[in-house]
């Protein structure tokens, strides 16, 4: 069949999912179990594969989809909503909101850093609802406090949900996960430290805003890209945001403290050290649970990762065993450090296991979507959709393509709202088309991750994420065109950084 026509074919599945979700509304978890029916229809008829086949390999995608997937996303969930549950929350929003009274400095502590961190450790739109919450209760205009947190809430999504997005990349594509980070913590560096300046222009509506702020807000760019730059490299996906963001907000607030005494509030309801470490004490005991599993100490590591059971799924060319890793992930980690923590804060293990079971019911609707969205890529994948989309797309772009490489990206957050399935979606089209081109697979695979952040400030599920946190639903088309203009110009930064700066940095 010619290679053109291949091409329109495999694309039937994304035009569906790109039209269902964004024309015609349709809500995720109805539409994804459809997309995935239709491709392997496709994948059955068209790429002559073998129906038994096709159903094992969508297993894998479910499997994957279970476990690590979703269980990283209930377990950060779960995690936010039994600190709301035990009050922690509110200690947590008051520590934030005591600090000043410049609504720059107050973007950069809440949106940037705060919203970074809950990125990092739960994702899935705390970074955008909580941020944006806390801020129009202190008075900021509401649309634009959902805007501000969504223009934010770019460039910690590449390793939000303790770096589900790179860790299920590089688990999907079978590339190595530490050189992808480094190359995603490379390609996403300047962003970092030009987002926190331009959300400070921003609030202040002018340019001219940063004068007296510059400091500071460049402070709270690097301090956060250097330390996920290292942990990338040296770490793997797990840590990069979490360091960056929790060195990001001590520094911003500790700048604050010492040069800015003048706008810190007068009259604020004190936080002791004791209350402030409780309210804590779930974050701290994940962060240390991941940093002591990490393979930083390599003899933990081994012994945790030789828990695990190996299944062979899929039974087409190509098979390998799909392993259980039962303690070493990091949605294990989460629930384990979020049940001691709920405990130290006072919650029995009755209430414990109740806020668990809520959230595994809250989840039910993005389990359906994730689990269709994984279970298609697989079938795209194995069925040699995925390479009939490379060989036009090589053709037709050529030695240009890494310039398109974002952008690729972009879209599969848009249409699927999540880094992660943006990933799963065309991470293997971009590692396809390295290969097809002879560039660094990982580089092409970081500049998907890299665009997927860029997806995330216009994808309809943010936006609705951050209506519904602010109280303006209705004004979903007001926020979407102000981020589309950011939105293009970051995706233009990163395709030309993507084009030009790989040999650079050895990739």
């Amino acid at each position: 069949m010619n290679a053109y026509l291949l091409f329109f074919i495999a694309l039937i599945p994304i035009i569906w999912l790109l039209i269902s979700l964004v024309v015609l509304k349709m809500p995720g978890h109805k539409t994804c179990p459809a997309t995935l029916f239709i491709t392997i229809i496709l994948a059955i008829f068209v790429w002559k594969m073998p129906l038994v086949e096709s159903i094992t390999a969508s297993l894998e995608g479910v499997a994957m989809a279970i476990w690590p997937i979703m269980l990283v996303i209930i377990a950060a969930v779960f995690t936010y909503n039994l600190s709301v549950y035990t009050k922690s929350m509110d200690v947590i929003k008051k520590m934030m909101t005591g600090i000043t009274t410049d609504k720059r400095i107050l973007v950069l502590i809440l949106a940037w850093g705060f919203g970074g961190f809950l990125e990092a450790i739960a994702g899935f739109g705390t970074a955008v609802a909580i941020p944006a919450s806390i801020m129009a209760a202190l008075g900021f205009n509401p649309v634009f406090a959902a805007i501000i947190c969504l223009i934010a809430n770019t460039t910690p999504t590449a390793f939000g949900a303790i770096g589900l997005p790179v860790s299920t990349l590089a688990k999907i594509t079978n590339i190595d996960v530490n050189m992808l980070s480094y190359a995603v913590g490379i390609q996403l560096a300047l962003l970092i430290i030009i987002v926190p300046i331009i959300l400070v222009m921003l609030t202040g509506k002018s340019v001219k805003a940063i004068k007296g702020v510059f400091f500071i807000s460049l402070a709270s760019g690097l301090s956060f890209a250097i330390p996920e730059i290292i942990a990338a490299k040296y770490l793997g996906a797990e840590l990069p945001a979490i360091l960056g963001s929790v060195i990001c907000l001590i520094v911003t607030v500790g700048i604050t403290k010492v040069f800015y005494k003048t706008s810190s509030l007068k009259k604020v309801d004190r936080v002791s050290l004791k209350e402030g470490f409780l309210a804590w004490i779930p974050f701290i005991l994940i962060f240390i649970f991941i940093i002591f599993t990490s393979p930083l100490f390599k003899p933990i590591s081994i012994t945790l990762s030789n828990i695990q059971t190996s299944v062979q799924i899929y039974t087409g060319k190509g098979a390998k065993a799909y392993s259980f890793l039962w303690i070493l992930n990091p949605g294990t980690l989460i629930i384990i450090a979020t049940f001691i923590g709920g405990l130290i804060q006072g919650a029995s293990v009755k209430e414990i296991v109740k806020v668990f079971i809520n959230t595994i019911k809250q989840m039910s609707k993005s389990t359906i979507t994730i689990i269709s969205i994984l279970a298609l890529a697989k079938v795209m994948g194995y069925s040699g959709m995925v390479k009939s989309i490379a060989v036009v797309l090589v053709s037709g772009t050529g030695k240009f393509y890494p310039v398109i490489a974002p952008l690729i990206g972009a879209l599969g957050t848009f249409v699927t709202g999540s880094d992660t399935s943006a990933n799963v979606l065309f991470g293997g089209l971009q590692v396809e088309m390295a290969k097809s081109l002879g560039l660094n697979p990982y580089w092409l695979a970081a500049a998907n991750t890299g665009g997927a952040t860029a997806g995330k400030m216009i994808s309809p599920q943010s936006i609705a994420v951050a209506t519904a946190a602010t109280g303006i639903a209705g004004k979903e088309g007001k926020i979407l065109n102000s981020t589309l203009k950011f939105c293009v110009v970051y995706v233009i930064v990163l395709g030309i950084f993507a084009y030009f700066m790989g040999p650079v940095f050895g990739f």
